[in-house]
């Protein structure tokens, strides 16, 4: 188990009460030491989001505490997740229940580079839900490039396999727009402030990074349209492709179709056919032939059609 004092910058500490402490608190500990330690905090009567498998990212107000779980997407690795762990927290801190480390991580990269000009709770949680968005922007903008890279190749007539990874990116996007919804929700309760936690002079905290939420929801969102409409682009130039082939195809067979006529009209073998004991019958049906075929050529390429 890990406790922080919030000061400045988080400071560790070891504390061998949790109740009338004249500071507020981080601490981070396993779902284990959680059920050892739980009667030590005025907090969690309720806590049973930790049990739901598939719950999502989400915050619940009760009596006497704020419960819920956040469920993190791997950002290199979707749609994987990058870890889930659960939270509880009144107005004398947050305890973070993580089994798998992630909290943790995010805490100490808080905890190494934020110097808090305001020290509270509610900073320590805009610095918190800021670093699990830190790097979305860019993210975005490489989907954004990805995206333009393949209207470019659907646009050059390169279709093969663009449908797969136009679907395989679209389902990121929306896991991601899922996500960015579940945190808008999360900070829309600490926002409300309905157990009176939080100072009302610092809800502002949670109205910033709530907004820097939405615009990167904004964001997925017209991407996601973006794949929509490449989905349709790519489909139409596929079928541009394929009615391109057949009416190829029919400029062939018709060019053809005169010549079949000639070969079925002489592999009849009537016995009367007075051209056949010419000399000059064969180079003149070559001849003849060849004529349909430059004809036809000609008139199919003055057409577009060749």
């Amino acid at each position: 188990m890990r406790c922080y004092k919030i000061s400045e910058k988080l400071e560790p500490i070891e504390l061998k009460t949790y109740k009338n402490l004249d500071f507020q608190y981080v601490i981070v500990m396993t779902s284990d030491e959680w059920k050892d330690r739980s009667t030590d905090f005025d907090m969690g009567i309720e806590w049973d989001i930790y049990s739901r498998s598939g719950s999502g990212t989400r915050a619940e107000v009760n009596y006497d505490s704020i419960t819920g779980k956040f469920s993190i997407l791997d950002r290199q690795n979707m749609p994987e997740k990058a870890g889930e762990f659960s939270f509880s927290l009144d107005e004398k801190g947050i305890i973070f229940v993580d089994d798998q480390g992630l909290a943790g991580e995010i805490i100490d990269r808080i905890s190494s580079s934020k110097k808090l000009f305001n020290p509270c709770l509610e900073r320590f949680l805009y610095d918190f839900l800021e670093q699990i968005i830190y790097n979305d922007a860019d993210l975005l903008a490489s989907y954004d490039r990805t995206l333009d890279e393949i209207e470019k190749k659907i646009f050059a007539g390169h279709t093969d396999n663009v449908l797969m990874k136009i679907a395989e990116m679209r389902n990121q996007l929306r896991d991601l727009k899922i996500h960015y919804l579940e945190l808008m929700d999360v900070c829309q309760e600490f926002e409300e402030n309905e157990n009176e936690f939080f100072m009302a002079s610092n809800e502002r905290y949670f109205h910033l990074v709530n907004q820097r939420i939405q615009r990167l929801y904004e964001r997925v969102t017209s991407l996601v349209e973006f794949t929509i409409q490449l989905r349709e682009f790519c489909q139409s130039k596929t079928d541009e492709k394929q009615n391109s082939n057949l009416a190829y195809l029919t400029v062939i067979s018709s060019i053809f179709m005169p010549l079949t006529l000639i070969v079925g009209w002489y592999g009849m073998n009537f016995k009367y056919m007075p051209e056949l004991d010419e000399k000059w019958a064969y180079p003149v049906t070559g001849i003849i032939c060849i004529l349909i075929v430059v004809v036809c050529i000609t008139f199919f390429k003055k057409k577009k059609l060749l």
